[in-house]
């Protein structure tokens, strides 16, 4: 999905690309703007999960740092269940707009016309991929904590400072 992603931010920079060129001359595509939008927003959706598996979230690790295996396992933890709550709670949110823009035929009010269910589906189901992923992401760090396993735990979900990671 992170290759597609990135694949569909290239082509619709190539698209707002050819549009400022032909902008120059005189014409225009129109709704790039509006395109650009939905780009982002289905990248981002996506694109969270794929840094939660990278390791790429930011963590304020002040605490975590000072303290050892355990304590570190501890925090680690902590912040996938904030995760997995706020991630879960985003999803199910973003539900009623892809319920509501299905059942009500919705269209942007733009000169697209864009259905916006093509834009809220893909949407909705990178949050639910991301929930889905901090949830076994979690469930498999606290397996990992459960039987010992401090360190295999910690690459899993660990936050690495820029000593580290240097």
């Amino acid at each position: 999905m992170a290759v597609l992603v990135g694949v569909m931010l290239l082509i619709c920079a190539a698209f707002v690309l050819a549009d400022i060129v032909l902008r120059q001359v005189g014409s225009s595509f129109g709704g790039t703007d509006e395109i650009s939008g939905y780009a982002m927003a289905i990248a981002t959706s996506w694109g969270m999960g794929f840094a939660l598996m990278e390791l790429g979230h930011v963590r304020i690790d002040l605490l975590r740092s000072r303290t050892g295996p355990k304590g570190r396992a501890v925090f680690d933890l902590f912040s996938m269940l904030v995760l997995g709550g706020v991630v879960t709670l985003i999803a199910v949110k973003a539900w009623p707009v892809l319920d509501r823009s299905l059942s009500m035929g919705s269209r942007a009010n733009t000169p697209l016309e864009t259905l916006l269910w093509t834009v809220h589906l893909p949407w909705f189901a990178g949050w639910v991929w991301f929930a889905a992923m901090s949830w076994l992401t979690f469930l498999a760090a606290l397996m990992l904590v459960a039987q010992g396993k401090f360190g295999a735990s910690e690459a899993a979900i660990g936050a690495f400072g820029e000593e580290e990671s240097v």
